[in-house]
């Protein structure tokens, strides 16, 4: 087959390993890691990418992105199926499966974290999960008592935010540290720095399991949603399905 990447520019390293490792042809391109800041602007991009491929090039365009605060909710294939991961949050193809995702950061939806590939790439070093942004769980009350009313929003606070711990997160910084593409100094760095501030560094293993899978042509419905031509995705928000095919009908 040959394969396009469209892919946020932190997974770099991994992309690039595992296409050179691919049986396929493929061809990489990445979009900046600061076009994550708005969502709505992610989206267009990647669309206009998506767009801007002759009919015919390749036998798929591939997404190195998840949900990504909704980033990727509502981008639509022309003539070119899309493949998606089933993911939250591109950290979820740092750490190489949804369970390991959910695992982790089910208790902890604004968890900062890092890996190499934001380390090295643009001002930021530390990037917050965009999960609490993806459920809708980032507003503020006056937010919920303006769509719901007080009582409503009151019962939305006291229901969902006991369940995370939002004192522990913030004293922590979560490394994901990628055994194939890991150059061995980062890690170190980021604890030193994490010390400094008074913060506990904690070293998560990352794999990458399921960016392979992507670009040798394994997708798994249960890891990967394809979207054929017309389709468009749509969010589900759960930890199983994630996203899905739209019922909107293709344009």
């Amino acid at each position: 087959m040959h394969l396009k990447v469209i892919a946020c520019e932190v997974l770099t390293r991994e992309f690039c390993l595992c296409a050179a490792r691919s049986p396929h042809v493929v061809d990489l391109e990445f979009t900046p890691k600061d076009a994550h800041e708005n969502s709505s602007e992610l989206r267009e991009l990647i669309q206009q990418k998506i767009d801007a491929i002759p009919a015919q090039k390749y036998d798929a365009i591939l997404l190195g992105y998840g949900l990504c605060g909704n980033g990727t909710v509502g981008l639509r294939a022309r003539h070119t199926p899309l493949v998606i991961p089933r993911a939250h949050d591109c950290c979820t193809l740092f750490l190489g499966s949804r369970l390991r995702f959910q695992e982790h950061f089910s208790h902890n939806p604004s968890q900062p974290f890092t890996a190499v590939g934001y380390m090295e790439r643009g001002e930021s070093e530390v990037r917050t999960s965009t999960l609490r942004e993806t459920l809708g769980l980032d507003r503020t009350f006056q937010e919920y008592a303006a769509l719901y009313g007080d009582d409503n929003a009151r019962y939305i606070i006291e229901t969902l935010y006991p369940a995370f711990d939002l004192g522990e997160q913030s004293r922590q910084v979560v490394f994901i540290r990628v055994p194939e593409t890991d150059p061995g100094d980062w890690s170190e760095r980021l604890r030193e720095k994490a010390e400094q501030e008074g913060k506990e560094f904690v070293e998560l293993e990352g794999s990458t399991a399921l960016i392979c899978s992507l670009v040798h042509g394994r997708w798994d419905p249960a890891e990967f949603l394809v979207v054929p031509p017309g389709g468009q995705i749509e969010g589900v928000y759960d930890w199983d399905e994630i996203c899905r095919l739209s019922a909107q009908e293709g344009e």
